[in-house]
């Protein structure tokens, strides 16, 4: 279909807008990864824009073998992973009866998960609810809370009472019971919106910060997020690095160390977000109906 003068003027202006819009989101970005990336006389005279100057990797070099980076990266990633794995569980166990019509007192149960939106038990009675169930200083303490999302569980929820009720019909005369139709027919039909609730899932666990401070009080125990955070706000990281190699120290800054550790931690999500977006695509050409 041609589109007309005016369509294409509007496409054009929207283009030109969200280009504008990535690209002012991209620039701290890069900025931080020059930082990273830059020698210190750089750094320190302000030369560093949005390209590295007198490139070294010095930064990172000292973070991996002056930090419990490694560590922490590894308490992130253990964090990330279970708890996406079972968060993604109980909200697809408790989304899918819910979407099924005949399933009764599905209002009764749905209007009263909807009513812990609007009320919450606060952080105190939180904290001690974890704390009398004896999970202080233990990851338990951030997946069990965390378990099932409300507003993650509609939207799955919602997606699930879309997919055409011919489909279960048919399913259900070919003999498949409830755990046969919901592993080979709604969730292949449903790889968007699993994708989509994975993603908010794992950039909720692996950007956990409050709830590790509170509830993790072994040092060796908290993730990336909080380790970056304590180097940020430490003035005396430098030093600290000095005495492990002053070699290597001579051509870093704090800030070049602070850079290098937010990239470490941006850069994962920036990479599994692509991997996701394909399998978007990939869910809607396998949920599509052909006539």
């Amino acid at each position: 279909m041609q589109s007309t003068k005016g369509e294409k003027v509007f496409y054009g202006f929207n283009y030109l807008l969200l280009t504008l819009a990535g690209i002012l989101c991209l620039l701290p970005l890069l900025h931080l990864a020059s930082l990273s990336l830059s020698g210190k006389d750089a750094v320190l005279s302000g030369f560093v824009t949005l390209w590295p100057v007198e490139f070294t990797i010095s930064s990172y070099t000292m973070l991996f073998e002056g930090t419990p980076v490694v560590r922490a990266f590894g308490n992130s990633l253990l964090i990330t992973l279970v708890g996406v794995a079972a968060s993604m569980l109980f909200t697809i166990f408790a989304a899918y009866p819910l979407s099924r019509r005949d399933f009764y007192g599905r209002r009764t149960l749905t209007l009263a998960i909807v009513f812990t939106m609007l009320f919450t038990g606060g952080l105190i009675p939180t904290y001690l609810v974890v704390s009398s169930l004896g999970l202080v200083d233990s990851y338990a303490a951030l997946w069990l809370p965390a378990l099932v999302s409300t507003y993650n569980m509609m939207i799955m929820r919602s997606f699930f009472e879309n997919i055409p009720e011919e489909l279960v019909e048919a399913a259900r005369i070919d003999g498949s019971g409830e755990w046969r139709l919901l592993a080979g027919i709604i969730l292949p039909l449903s790889l968007p919106v699993l994708a989509t609730i994975g993603l908010f899932y794992g950039v909720y666990y692996w950007n956990s910060f409050f709830n590790v401070m509170i509830y993790m009080n072994s040092p060796e125990k908290i993730n990336l997020t909080v380790l970056i955070q304590q180097m940020v706000k430490s003035q005396s990281v430098l030093q600290e690095l000095n005495t492990m190699n002053s070699q290597e120290a001579v051509n870093i800054t704090p800030e070049g160390i602070k850079a290098a550790g937010i990239m470490v931690m941006v850069i994962p999500m920036l990479v599994v977000y692509p991997l996701l977006q394909r399998y978007f695509v990939k869910g809607v050409t396998i949920g599509a109906i052909k006539g």
